[in-house]
């Protein structure tokens, strides 16, 4: 039986993959074999020597403290792909309300309350002060072309547009799904350099945070319109104020607000609402709920943060899982302990990402604790697990 906590409000369609036959589910557990979370900030939290994952129900992991985890030997799991489309859609949305100054126009309306019948005629009078351009025929620039990039890139074509893309680390599978008539960019500056509409889609990480700064908007075109709805961090805010000021920029639209940038002309914030559909919750939810039980009931791992993607079916019921740091000789010291207990290796499996090195063994017969504490005692070694299927 294995003890999931809630840091947050879980959907139902998720919580109901954790069968109780197996899983008790519950906001308070001291003990917990896994937390699924979704925005709660885990930074500082004690984490319990029962915890063995951590699924986030959503993209980002910078609430969870990643480091503290790998020492730990915690998998943290994210859902990459599963709210891609209700990004994908906001997305979209913000450029034609930067463009058409829609938010604007409806704002300007309302101060048309209480003037009866001349309302229609003020409308006629004051629309010329809302004229924005079509999003038909512009260009397009997508930085990072992951799940939501390649979505908004594809829709942005059926629009009309000209899409421009740019990712040195784009994935096999992105490659696969993303459509022909996106032009590939070698670099930041030759993606952004010429574009109307530029829109980041990369993770947060040391080489991208102030991916967007001074210099690279010397870059850009005048005129050209910001969208930010990956994270806050890969823009550096003084800048793209100081741009706006001047019309380099003429509108920042950011998931991200924050009371710097709040009140800027030309800045369109709006309140993290990139995942706020119930499909986006559910199918995180889901995703999450699914990756945590498959990793507590068999070990395998998928869509890991800090470990490598690792997955074997069952050669025989025991399995031993296995954590260690990514040096010479782990493997052989590993064997040999069950060598000379007398424990033959009936399938193995070891995979590396970093400095983390992950394995999964499934073993003839049963193995004993004496020999799971020995394997633990190697220096190098961060976690041990065994696993018996019934």
């Amino acid at each position: 039986m294995y003890t999931i906590q809630t840091l947050n409000e879980i959907s139902d369609q998720g919580l109901s993959l954790l069968p109780k036959s197996d899983f008790v589910v519950t906001k308070d557990a001291p003990k917990p074999d896994g937390i699924i979370l979704r925005s709660f900030k885990m930074h500082g939290m004690e984490l319990p020597s029962s915890l063995k994952a951590i699924a986030r129900a959503g993209a980002g992991t910078n609430n969870i403290p990643i480091d503290e985890c790998s020492k730990k030997g915690i998998v943290v799991f994210n859902t990459p792909g599963a709210n891609a489309n209700s990004v994908k859609e906001l997305v979209l949305t913000a450029m034609l309300i930067s463009s058409r100054k829609i938010t604007e126009s409806i704002t300007w309306s309302q101060t048309l309350k209480g003037k009866g019948t001349e309302v229609p005629k003020l409308v006629e009078e004051g629309k010329k002060q809302f004229i924005g351009p079509e999003i038909l025929g512009k260009k397009l620039a997508v930085v990072g072309l992951g799940a939501i990039g390649v979505l908004v890139a594809n829709a942005a074509v059926s629009l009309g547009m000209e899409v421009y893309g740019y990712d040195p680390y784009i994935s096999v599978e992105s490659a696969w799904g993303l459509s022909r008539a996106v032009q590939r960019a070698t670099s930041l500056e030759g993606c952004i350099g010429e574009a109307d509409f530029i829109t980041l889609h990369v993770p947060l990480i040391p080489v991208t945070t102030g991916l967007i700064n001074a210099k690279t908007l010397k870059k850009i075109k005048t005129g050209a319109r910001l969208l930010n709805f990956a994270r806050g961090e890969l823009v550096e805010e003084a800048p793209v104020i100081d741009a706006l000021k001047k019309g380099v920029l003429t509108a920042y639209v950011t998931d991200f607000p924050t009371d710097v940038l709040l009140g800027v002309e030309g800045v369109i914030p709006i309140p993290h609402l990139g995942a706020s559909t119930p499909e986006a919750e559910e199918n995180c939810a889901i995703m999450a709920a699914n990756q945590l039980r498959e990793y507590l009931r068999t070990g395998n791992i998928k869509n890991a943060v800090n470990f490598p993607n690792c997955e074997m079916d069952f050669a025989n019921p025991v399995r031993l899982i296995i954590a260690n740091r990514n040096i010479p000789n782990m493997v052989g010291q590993i064997s040999t302990i069950l060598a000379e207990e007398k424990i033959n290796i009936a399938e193995m499996l070891n995979k590396h990402r970093g400095d983390i090195a992950y394995n999964i063994i499934d073993l003839d017969g049963d193995i004993q604790d004496g020999a799971v504490d020995r394997i633990a005692a190697v220096e190098g070694v961060i976690m041990t697990r065994v696993i018996r299927q019934s």
